[in-house]
């Protein structure tokens, strides 16, 4: 049965574009470089193709077997090799190997009910030394309107995310307005949070 995430990267263009997200571009030297990399829920690949054009070894999930055939495809266009698996990010298997570098961007899906479920299956997939690197929304997003969805509560905060990760060696909270122009998904000014830490 086709699911919301196969309508909705139905066709032909990239919703968020083909390449990597500003905030990751950013937060790149946090990583360990040439690592073992998971991006979690990655859509069409233009994070885990851009991840593997610079020498990581990736692993990426989605949910959207619709948007895994043009993963692949903007994969080969680039001459890389990334391991996509389809999983729903719910479906915590992923988390079951370890990790030097986990990246979830843009994953304001996730319902408030869910999301210290999902914030533990991150920190669990990250091996001693890695980086966890999460890049989204705050609330503020909502009123902006220019991506992500329409309920505050799906949103972070630095005070959540210090929290959720207390556990881990937090070296980048910050939250900050910035244009984007990342297809037709994300495009405007932009309430973002940058957030990595050290497991």
């Amino acid at each position: 049965m086709e699911n919301f995430w196969d309508k909705r990267y139905a066709g032909t263009d990239y919703l968020f574009g083909t390449q990597p997200a500003a905030g990751l571009i950013a937060l790149e030297p946090h990583l360990v470089a040439g690592g073992k990399t998971l991006v979690v829920a990655d859509g069409e690949g233009r994070n885990s193709v851009y991840l593997a054009s610079k020498g990581y070894d990736v692993r990426a999930t989605d949910y959207s077997q619709v948007a895994q055939v043009k993963a692949k495809a903007l994969a080969k266009e680039a001459g890389v090799d990334v391991d996509f698996f389809l999983s729903d990010i719910y479906d915590a298997r992923w988390s079951d190997e370890a990790y030097d570098n986990v990246v979830a961007i843009f994953i304001q899906f996730v319902p408030p009910e869910r999301m210290d479920e999902i914030f533990n299956a991150l920190a669990r997939a990250i091996r001693s030394r890695g980086t966890l690197l999460i890049h989204g929304y705050t609330p503020e997003q909502v009123a902006l309107g220019t991506g992500g969805p329409g309920n505050p509560d799906h949103m972070y905060t630095p005070d959540m995310l210090a929290n959720a990760f207390s556990q881990m060696q937090i070296t980048v909270n910050r939250a900050y307005t910035a244009t984007l122009d990342e297809g037709r998904g994300h495009c405007g000014p932009s309430a973002l949070i940058d957030f990595v830490a050290k497991g």
